[in-house]
């Protein structure tokens, strides 16, 4: 059983606590059996799953309550229980909620009814449409253009690396609408999925499989009611999304290296070396020691993140960098122990341990690669001593 211990800590509430126990039980009996072989049916199997239980009401803000707000703390809690299980079911969660982020933040109470309704059901999947073959991570060098015409505008170009793209109902897309220069002209857009003019390109193939596609817009028209938030404001909503996501993408890792440390004491105390049990040797007792280290450590840093987050920070640009970058890496380091301690099994297509080995490597990179977060964290540490 994975540690519930840092369910004491003082970030969380006798709620968050309910809301794990709750959870928890409900993915070990209702999330079984997902189907790794048909990645598109089994994460709207699972979308549809939870939003009929009501635990996607986390991943979005109540359109029809004004005060209602995202917990960030439920998000992280619910991305580690996912991610700890499976990681479609992780990933299948967390589309949810960064597909629709801009709405919640900043959609007009209208496209909040219509879209976030819909998707905090399960009844419509979202995507977050926003690097292009050559912007990843320098948003601010995007080439996609949203052309004003009349009371529309026309979108022009591609998007790439876009999860759930090819299954998704609706994505939230940016574009250079031509304000400025730089991160001071983009736009954000709501674009159905069945939109003229927008077309799955090219789906993408990757080592742990999920609904990855490269879209392109070939003017693709939609109505000025479709813009979200103020013209040329379109960097500051995506950075203000992902400040909050960010987080999560630690807890997920954080679920990951979790189950990896789980399977790993399980291995030790129960494989026999040399005519005793794997855990007697020191070499492992430190690998274990290692592990355990690195997962608390990487909890404190998201529960940090989340907490001061949900007590009112206007931003978590540091707290959420330095979680998302500490969370994927040493879960990468926790889950390469655990293959080395299994041996042979740690590689076997199919094991528990080597999909997580596949599983926690693209967390390093999306959403902010890990060397992109150092440079913010450097400069938010050098901004706050003026220099």
């Amino acid at each position: 059983m994975a540690d519930r211990s840092f369910l004491n800590w003082p970030f969380f509430d006798d709620g968050h606590r309910e809301y794990y126990q709750q959870f928890d039980a409900w993915v070990k009996s209702n999330l079984v059996d997902i189907d790794h072989d048909d990645i598109d049916a089994s994460c709207r199997r699972i979308a549809t799953l939870l939003g009929e239980a009501g635990w996607l009401e986390a991943s979005a803000i109540d359109p029809h309550n004004a005060g209602s707000t995202l917990d960030v703390r439920t998000l992280c809690l619910t991305r580690e229980i996912l991610a700890r299980h499976d990681g479609l079911a992780d990933f299948a969660f967390a589309m949810q909620g960064l597909g629709t982020g801009a709405i919640s933040f900043f959609g007009t109470p209208d496209q909040q009814a219509d879209w976030l309704t819909r998707t905090r059901r399960g009844e419509a999947l979202s995507a977050f449409a926003l690097s292009e073959p050559r912007s990843g991570s320098d948003v601010a060098n995007m080439e996609m253009t949203a052309t004003r015409d009349g009371g529309d505008f026309v979108l022009n170009g591609e998007k790439t690396w876009i999860s759930n793209g090819g299954i998704a109902d609706v994505y939230t897309v940016f574009a250079r609408t031509g304000e400025a220069p730089g991160a001071k002209g983009i736009t954000a857009f709501i674009v159905p999925a069945d939109t003229p003019g927008l077309n799955i390109a090219e789906r993408i193939n990757v080592i742990a499989p999920h609904p990855l596609a490269r879209l392109s817009f070939e003017d693709c028209r939609i109505p000025e009611s479709a813009m979200i938030g103020e013209p040329g404001n379109g960097f500051r909503i995506a950075m203000s999304v992902l400040d909050v996501f960010r987080s999560t993408v630690g807890a997920a890792a954080l679920g990951f290296a979790r189950r990896a440390l789980d399977e790993t004491i399980n291995r030790a105390a129960n494989r026999e070396l040399f005519g005793a049990p794997l855990a007697d040797l020191q070499m492992v007792q430190g690998h274990i020691a290692d592990m355990a280290l690195d997962v608390d450590a990487a909890a404190l840093l998201i529960y940090r993140a989340a907490w001061t987050k949900d007590m009112g920070a206007a931003r978590v640009t540091r707290e959420a960098a330095m979680a998302k970058l500490y969370a994927t890496d040493k879960a990468q380091e926790v889950i390469d122990k655990a293959v080395q301690i299994h041996g042979g099994d740690g590689v076997r297509s199919g094991h528990i341990v080597e999909s997580l080995y596949r599983d926690i490597r693209a967390l390093r990179i999306y959403e902010g690669a890990s060397d992109v977060q150092k440079i913010v964290i450097a400069r938010q540490a050098l901004a706050s001593a003026g220099a």
